[in-house]
């Protein structure tokens, strides 16, 4: 409740009312403990903690006409939606199991030029030099292991008339983008991008003059030394993709309320937001304890991965902060009271206080749906109808 409500709340004066200071009866009071307690046991229930935007308007506003340190709210019908809200870690994409890429060299000779941290390399770059012949990254995820030449085939063949197409140095009419063969095309394709690196025109591919590894990468860390001897099997670099990421981990008691493709809001840690979505969900939890903690959680996770709509507005941020608003579900129609119009009854089960336009009281058992703790709503179904109003006690 805004400080507004408050204010309208405890200035408010009722007809009749005795305002010398005496305490309140001790009906009321006894009504108001136990929607304290029903609020605490539903926030324990429901699990999760839910955030959207309020269908009640300007919350600054008081809801309604005030009764002796209440004040009443009207039920509205609207879009309610229930979020996850948790933190997460912004970084660059590694391999699926978290470990970095492994730029390995296969040239001999010496480091005439090797890359830095932060350095970020395309497909058909250069990524090291080797002698002073550039090595370059070519895109695919079958690594180079022989000597490429004229009448050669298979999978890594494939994969580098891929790289010459898309890279724009054949067109798919003249070189088969999916072809295993060797031929002519895929050598002319070739010397044209030696030609563009600066390497020796041959229209072949020996082993150490080019590195195979999925997707453009970014470095982060520098294993090879400048002017130090370069060996075959040795490694280079470490690296992650340019891809960004932001990285959950999910209590495992919420993995059910979250699916691939759920919408995400991302806020960044110079509070700017950017979306996303859920793009991968792990299948296996960890824990750093067996006892469970005070809220009664095991401690166990689920780390959920989420990928970023423009991930231009990530900058250059790695391994950063974030918070995350996952939305799990949403109504369209919802039936919306405040949470705190909510009793408590002695056999279970929740109600509401719905006043008439006479002013006469009376109690409506509700069934609750989703949650917006962000707000304060909740959805009901009941004996209610858009407008009625109910009654909100002072907190």
């Amino acid at each position: 409740m805004s400080a507004e409500i408050r204010d309208a709340v405890g200035e408010a004066e009722v007809p009749g009312s005795d305002t010398s200071g005496r305490t309140a009866p001790r009906r009321r009071r006894r009504r108001f403990a136990r929607v304290g307690g029903a609020i605490v046991v539903l926030a324990v229930a429901a699990g999760i903690v839910i955030f959207t935007a309020g269908p009640f308007g300007d919350r600054k506003k008081a809801p309604g006409p005030t009764t002796g340190g209440e004040s009443l709210a009207s039920v509205r019908k609207g879009p309610l939606s229930s979020q996850v809200d948790q933190s997460g870690t912004l970084s660059y994409v590694a391999r699926a199991d978290g470990t970095p890429y492994s730029v390995v060299n296969h040239a001999n000779g010496v480091y005439t030029w090797v890359p830095r941290a932060g350095d970020e390399v395309e497909c058909g770059k250069v990524l090291y030099w080797v002698a002073g012949t550039p090595v370059p990254l070519l895109c695919g995820t079958w690594p180079a292991y022989r000597d490429l030449s004229e009448g050669d085939s298979g999978k890594d063949v494939r994969e580098l008339n891929r790289n010459l197409v898309k890279l724009g140095y054949a067109d798919d009419s003249d070189l088969d983008p999916d072809s295993k063969y060797f031929g002519s095309a895929t050598a002319t394709a070739l010397e044209k991008l030696q030609d563009e690196i600066g390497a020796e025109e041959t229209g072949s591919l020996k082993l150490g003059s080019a590195v195979f590894l999925p997707g453009p990468l970014r470095i982060t860390k520098a294993a090879a030394r400048l002017g130090t001897n370069a060996r075959p099997g040795e490694q280079v670099a470490q690296a992650t993709s340019t891809d960004r990421q932001v990285t959950v981990n999910l209590d495992a008691s919420q993995q059910a309320q979250v699916k691939v493709g759920d919408k995400v809001e991302i806020t960044l840690p110079d509070n700017r937001t950017t979306s996303g979505k859920v793009g991968r969900i792990g299948a296996v939890a960890t824990s750093s304890s067996d006892q469970k903690d005070s809220s009664g959680s095991s401690g166990a996770t689920i780390p959920v991965y989420v990928t970023l709509t423009h991930p231009k507005d990530a900058g250059r941020l790695d391994q950063a902060p974030v918070r995350v608003q996952i939305t799990t579900g949403g109504v369209k129609d919802a039936l919306i009271v405040p949470v705190t119009a909510l009793i408590g009854q002695a056999g279970g089960g929740y109600s509401v206080e719905k006043v008439d336009a006479r002013g006469a009281r009376g109690v409506v058992p509700v069934t609750l749906g989703l949650f917006d703790n962000a707000d304060g709503l909740v959805q009901v179904s009941g004996n209610l109808a858009p407008g009625d109003r109910v009654v909100v006690p002072a907190t």
